[in-house]
């Protein structure tokens, strides 16, 4: 690799990597990599990697990534927000003790058969 290559080859690795941040979670390890693309527009890679192991008891690591571009940032955000509400909603803060299916219905259950009676009226 000529000279050049090799500065156009760090140059490039350096735009590339823009911020990373990673997280923790019990088994689960989540990287937040804020990236750039030749036009210098930022998008951000989410990658989940889990610790497996095989059949021989060998360890390697399972990875799982996302690629979300700036123009789908809102709309993923408020996907997300919304998905964490709902849960939220459904089992608290706390208390993640019940089965979803029995949250869910517990949620949905209070309908009474007379309130829709009653509507057009």
């Amino acid at each position: 690799m000529s000279e050049k290559e090799k500065s156009e080859d760090l140059d490039r690795q350096d735009r590339d990597e823009i911020y990373s941040k990673v997280v923790r979670a019990g088994k689960r390890t989540y990287f937040f990599d804020v990236k750039s693309t030749r036009k210098d527009d930022f998008y951000l890679t989410i990658t989940e990697s889990k610790k497996v192991f095989d059949r021989e008891g060998q360890p390697h690591y399972e990875k799982h990534k996302i690629f979300l571009y700036k123009e789908d940032f809102d709309k993923f955000a408020e996907g997300y927000q919304d998905a964490i509400d709902f849960i939220i909603k459904i089992r608290g803060q706390v208390g993640f003790d019940e089965k979803p299916a029995e949250a869910v219905e517990k949620a949905f259950s209070s309908v009474e058969f007379e309130d829709l009676d009653n509507e057009g009226k």
